[in-house]
């Protein structure tokens, strides 16, 4: 990996209220390693990217520096973790960092939504899909428990199919436009989750 990466990693660390993984080898694994595990996903999908709350940068920052011909935009609602985000951003041109919540942002504009640790996977789901245009998708991080066909029934509401399942990932596909009535307002998709 890149001197870069290595040095973000250091910092995500270092910064209280990042990441509780303290070890720096478990965050690798766990943070860069699993963040660049999606590369050949993310490159089945074109146009730009738009890590859903983006955090402490992963997947984005990692996916970022590994595909610097792709657009990259990292979504986060905490002014705080925007501010971390923004000084890596401006070490990456391709990076470009919005300071919202995705049920806020204008839908339909992008490629591909990313969701690694965002929330339970239909909920991210429901967060991701309306962000994305038609033919475009979203990738879903998820841990070995995760119930697939749960998001399979939220995808299916939002005009999305389950494309694969590969582990640790989900990956959707945008059949048609977003239906009225998405995004719901903030706090409903946890509140009362499509499947």
């Amino acid at each position: 990996m890149s001197g870069l990466l290595d040095a973000w990693l250091a910092e995500v660390v270092s910064t209280p209220g990042l990441t509780a993984l303290r070890d720096v080898a478990d965050a690798r694994r766990r943070l860069l390693d699993d963040s660049v595990a999606g590369r050949p996903l993310v490159e089945t999908f074109d146009g730009p990217v738009v890590d859903v709350g983006s955090g402490n940068g992963a997947p984005g920052i990692p996916l970022a520096v590994e595909l610097p011909e792709r657009e990259f935009i990292l979504l986060e609602a905490s002014r705080r973790k925007c501010d971390f985000l923004e000084r890596w951003a401006a070490r990456l041109p391709n990076v470009t960092v919005v300071h919202g919540r995705a049920e806020e942002q204008s839908v339909e504009a992008f490629g591909l939504a990313l969701a690694k640790a965002l929330a339970p996977p239909p909920v991210a789901a429901e967060w991701c899909l309306p962000l994305v245009r038609e033919g475009g998708g979203a990738i879903l991080w998820i841990g070995a428990s995760a119930d697939v066909e749960a998001v399979r029934r939220a995808a299916g509401r939002l005009a999305a199919d389950v494309r694969e399942t590969p582990p640790g990932f989900v990956v959707l596909a945008k059949t048609g436009p977003t239906p009225p009535g998405f995004p719901r307002r903030p706090g409903m998709a946890r509140k009362r989750p499509l499947a």
